[in-house]
C-alpha cells in the first residue's frame, strides 16, 4: 500500500546535531515523534510545513561525483516539497493556540473559510456547527479572553481542521497545560481523530501523549532515528 504521506531525504544540521529523517503515514493516522530537547523534532514539522528550508546532502563533499539528495515530501501522491506553505494542504497546531484576541470564537475558528472567500454570516455558521464536535456547543460568541487554556487549545485545533488540511501537524500542543488537562485533551483529540479521519503528525516528549494519541512512534536522539514502531510495543527505556 502507497503511504499516504511520505519523507525523505529530510536532513537539517547545525552546531552539535545533524537530523536524519524519513517516514510514511497511512491515511488516516497518526504518527508521534518524541525524543528529548534538542533532538530535531520540531525542526521536522518546520520542514514538512515548508517553514525551514532543510540541507541538500551533497556528497560531493565526500570526494564522491553523486549529485545531493533532493529532500522529498509526498502527500496523496504528490510531492509537495517544492511549493511554498499556503499551498500544501498541510494544517499545524503550535503550542500557543495564538487566537484572534479581537474576533469571537466563531471567527477565529471560520478564518481559514473567510480566507478562501466564504462570507462571514456563512462561515460563521460553519463554525458554530463545526465547534460541536469538539465539545464547544455554545462557544461562538465568546472571545478567548474567555477561555480556559484547554478551550483555546480546542478552538485552535477546530480552526486547524474545519479548512480539511490533508495533514495535520502537531508540535507539543499540550506543552503549556497542567498534566491532569493534557492527558483529556490526548484522549478526546485521539477520539476526535479517529471521527474525523485526518491524519496527523505529533511531536511531544511526553510518551504517555505519543502513546495515547498515536499509531505509530519514531524516536529521535541527536537527530538520528532510533527506533519507530507501533505505539503498544514502545519500550520507554529507549529515552
Amino acid at each position: 500500500m502507497t503511504p499516504y504521506f511520505e519523507a525523505h531525504n529530510l536532513r537539517k544540521s547545525w552546531p552539535g546535531t545533524r537530523i536524519d529523517f524519513s517516514c510514511s503515514v497511512e491515511k488516516g493516522k497518526m504518527l508521534g515523534i518524541t525524543g528529548r530537547s534538542g533532538s530535531g523534532k520540531s525542526t521536522v514539522l518546520r520542514i514538512i510545513a515548508g517553514l525551514l528550508e532543510a540541507d541538500c546532502e551533497d556528497n560531493r563533499k565526500t570526494g564522491t561525483a553523486a549529485p545531493c539528495e533532493p529532500l522529498v515530501l509526498r502527500l496523496d501522491g504528490c510531492d509537495i516539497s517544492r511549493l511554498v506553505p499556503a499551498k500544501r494542504n498541510v494544517g499545524m497546531v503550535f503550542q500557543s493556540a495564538a487566537l484572534f484576541p479581537h474576533m469571537r470564537v466563531d471567527d477565529n475558528v471560520g478564518y481559514g473559510l473567510r480566507c478562501a472567500g466564504m462570507s462571514k454570516k456563512q462561515s460563521r455558521m460553519e463554525a458554530a456547527d463545526f465547534l460541536k464536535d469538539f465539545g464547544l456547543e455554545g462557544f461562538a460568541v465568546r472571545y478567548p479572553e474567555s477561555l480556559s487554556g484547554g478551550e483555546a487549545q480546542r478552538v485552535s485545533l477546530a480552526r486547524t481542521l474545519i479548512v480539511r488540511p490533508s495533514l495535520v501537524l502537531f508540535d507539543e500542543p499540550f506543552s503549556s497545560l497542567d498534566a491532569p488537562l493534557r492527558k483529556k485533551l490526548a484522549v478526546d483529540i485521539r477520539a476526535l481523530q479517529k471521527k474525523i479521519g485526518f491524519t496527523g503528525i505529533l511531536v511531544t516528549h511526553d510518551i504517555n501523549e505519543a502513546k495515547a494519541m498515536c499509531d505509530i512512534i519514531t524516536v529521535l536522539k541527536n537527530g538520528v532515528q532510533i527506533w519507530t514502531g507501533r505505539a503498544e510495543d514502545f519500550n520507554e527505556g529507549l529515552l
